[in-house]
């Protein structure tokens, strides 16, 4: 025998308040968007270095400004992280810049050697309050894209070395590319 339509309707609305979203996020939710706004700032951090003139001697614990694209690798952002790749433009070309070059994807500097792909990039990322990179994409955040250029100001992660530069950004200034 069916129940009478009227015991589920009954059923259905007592069940529904069960099913509304929760207010409160679990402790490892994607923060918000507005959470990345403080490590943005409206004027580029005074007197930055080229990627590769600190490479060599920077150390884990300094504090750098550098300037650069986002460029160096096919997908220079980390997915569901605030990490990228920042490349130093007086050593890579992105390959739109080569003449008669249609490439599809000009921020993977692909006309450029492993070497110089190696000395001229660092790794950014951002960290929350924990010390641990903020779990949200930073593409298209204040108008970062590939090849935004990008003048910043952080210290130097303690996981760094000489093959591979990462830099944990305070400050961000962002310059959309121009097309």
């Amino acid at each position: 025998m069916k129940p009478p339509a009227s015991l589920i309707i009954a059923i259905l609305a007592l069940t529904l308040p069960a099913c509304e979203k929760k207010t409160t996020a679990p402790a490892n939710a994607p923060q918000a968007a507005a959470s990345l706004d403080p490590f943005f700032v409206g004027t580029p951090p005074a007197s930055p270095a080229a990627i590769h003139s600190i490479r060599a001697t920077a150390k884990p614990g300094e504090t750098v400004t550098i300037t650069g694209l986002v460029m160096g690798r096919e997908a220079p952002f980390v997915d569901g992280r605030a990490a990228f790749v920042l490349g130093d433009r007086s050593v890579l070309t992105p390959c739109d810049e080569n003449p008669g070059d249609e490439c599809a994807t000009p921020w993977d500097t692909c006309c450029d050697t492993p070497e110089d792909k190696q000395r001229a990039t660092a790794t950014i990322q951002l960290l929350d309050k924990n010390g641990r990179v903020i779990k949200q994409s930073l593409k298209g955040t204040h108008g970062l894209t590939e090849l935004s250029t990008v003048t910043l100001t952080g210290i130097i992660d303690k996981a760094s070395t000489s093959e591979a530069l990462i830099i944990n950004a305070s400050q961000l200034h962002v310059t959309p590319r121009k097309r």
